[in-house]
């Protein structure tokens, strides 16, 4: 079966995660994504992290279902095939630092020239202006920016901390797939293309307006210094694992009471409503972590989900996969691949019920459907072979 996306071509100018992970979900959705990378800088994912022979585990998590052009884009011949590639394009993506598409000649008025009707997106780290536009940018700087770290530490006086995963990477991407489909659907009812511009630092802080700026929501009556609710996260030790409590609604609270052995605790002055329980948030856990040490974590849950009580297990990433409701979603899978053997993956997080994608296929080596994607573009055999000749494009 065809996914929802077919037919719609989309070429990738993007390298290391925040626009391949974009391209990847339209990817796993049906769309034809043309990966396009330098013949001699390829994607710098490509040797990061674990892996060898141009297929880490980044790589591979981030380009499946794509095929895969090697162009030198400061050729002459090149940018024109690049060109001659987009002319047909519903999408191009790209993720240059500002001012670079202009130098190769791949900004927006470049493609439109061959496909006025085109959708252009431009992924950056601050944006195309201001102060910091032209900086170099990787996750861990706009976690700074952004503000999430003095978020991540709880208060404004602690230390700040990093987010554990490359979030606005991810997120960026997110947001950006879901742009991009709202731009098709705009096309497909008007038939104009358009410029979609999205920041990492755009999507960070709207990510964390929704539940983390109360503090300056209003407007003239901004916190000027944070405190954290609690400096005590929701992680509970017991006599044998960590587990997950969390007693939100008064329901859960006054059945966490009971669970506990602490009946008393419901009628409590410090703990009646749901705001006395944030003031008083670091008494409340610290009285549950104490009674929670008293017992193992396989009895402590057993007991709490009986009560009603939300609580989970705090899983490994070993124990993770093993775990019952991964399988029963069906979430991961396993297939093999050519070069990087067999490997493990998260299917998409979207299941479709009328358009899901079929098997997916694996990330592509370097520039291993160059010489499909030109002919598919009008080049002859004869032409083909001149551009790989003279270094113009490159097929592994």
């Amino acid at each position: 079966m065809s996914g929802p996306l077919t037919d719609i071509k989309i070429v990738d100018l993007t390298t290391v995660i925040s626009g391949p992970s974009a391209t990847m979900l339209l990817a796993d959705q049906g769309a034809d994504v043309v990966k396009v990378e330098s013949i001699k800088a390829p994607d710098h994912a490509r040797g990061a992290g674990f892996g060898e022979q141009q297929f880490t585990s980044v790589f591979l998590n981030n380009n499946r279902n794509k095929r895969g052009l090697a162009l030198d884009l400061k050729h002459p011949e090149g940018r024109s095939a690049l060109l001659r590639v987009c002319r047909d394009a519903d999408v191009v993506v790209q993720n240059f630092r500002p001012g670079v598409v202009e130098r190769l000649g791949v900004a927006e008025d470049d493609i439109r020239a061959v496909n006025p009707s085109v959708i252009y997106v431009s992924i950056s780290g601050f944006g195309e202006s201001g102060p910091l536009s032209h900086k170099p940018v990787y996750d861990p700087i706009i976690q700074a920016v952004s503000g999430l770290t003095t978020i991540q530490a709880g208060s404004d006086q602690e230390r700040p901390r990093l987010v554990r995963t490359i979030l606005p990477d991810k997120l960026t991407g997110v947001v950006t797939a879901q742009a991009v489909t709202s731009a098709l659907f705009h096309k497909l009812r008007t038939g104009e293309g358009q410029h979609v511009r999205v920041s990492m630092l755009d999507a960070v802080v709207n990510f964390l307006w929704a539940s983390d700026m109360g503090s300056q929501t209003f407007v003239d009556k901004e916190v000027t210094q944070q405190r954290a609710a609690t400096f005590i996260d929701l992680i509970y030790e017991t006599k044998t694992d960590y587990i997950s409590v969390s007693a939100m609604a008064n329901k859960q609270w006054t059945a966490l009471c009971d669970a506990v052995g602490h009946p008393e605790w419901k009628e409590d002055e410090r703990f009646k409503t749901p705001a006395l329980r944030d003031l008083n948030a670091n008494l409340r856990l610290e009285m549950t972590q104490t009674e929670l040490l008293k017992r193992d974590a396989k009895t402590w849950l057993e007991v709490l989900e009986k009560a009603g009580v939300p609580c989970a297990p705090v899983l490994t990433r070993n124990q993770m996969i093993e775990h019952p409701q991964i399988a029963a979603n069906e979430l991961l899978f396993e297939t093999q691949h050519p070069v990087a053997g067999k490997i493990r993956q998260a299917r998409p997080a979207a299941r479709f019920s009328g358009s899901q994608l079929d098997a997916p296929r694996p990330a592509p080596k370097h520039g291993q459907h160059t010489q499909a994607i030109l002919k598919d573009a009008g080049y002859t055999e004869t032409e083909i072979a001149n551009l790989m000749t003279s270094g113009a494009a490159f097929e592994s």
